[in-house]
């Protein structure tokens, strides 16, 4: 994701670095109505269980949720739906190569607002088993005590 001062993020799915390796990592746009980009704008959106699929050659994020626009009418949206993804036809068949390898998935990792649009960044993602989260945690662990210790010793 880029890191200019024009881009501010809605959301982000901090269980997933928790919960798969993440690669190959792409901005998508996203299609979405008129009170979802106003409800997505106050940062009412939930990544934690969404995912993105390619079907009949379009990408598509499912299970992202965007709240209901608190001022919306009769017309509001519906809070979880399928969402169309905006790449181009090598990303997408490129994402759809990686989806049929076993165990490999797309996930949205950030939502963001780029130049007044609403962006979305995806990654392709191993699923970790639960003795890689162990192991992640303790090296995490072990490199705070590191910069704890070595803190200590420059205050002495």
């Amino acid at each position: 994701m880029p890191t200019d001062s024009n881009v501010k993020i809605l959301g982000d799915n901090r269980q997933a670095g928790h919960n798969y390796h993440l690669s190959d990592r792409v901005e998508a746009g996203v299609v979405l109505t008129g009170t979802e980009v106003k409800s997505a704008r106050t940062g009412r959106v939930q990544l934690k269980d969404a995912y993105a699929e390619v079907i009949n050659g379009e990408a598509w994020l499912v299970n992202a949720h965007i709240s209901q626009y608190s001022h919306g009418n009769r017309e509001n949206h519906e809070p979880v739906r399928r969402r169309k993804l905006l790449l181009h036809r090598e990303q997408i068949d490129k994402l759809a190569k990686k989806t049929q390898e076993k165990g490999l998935t797309v996930i949205p990792t950030k939502i963001y607002l780029k130049n007044g649009l609403v962006k979305c960044e995806l990654a392709v993602g191993k699923g970790k088993k639960l003795h890689d989260k162990r192991e992640a945690e303790r090296k995490r662990e072990t490199e705070a005590e590191a910069r704890a210790a070595v803190g200590r010793r420059q205050r002495e």
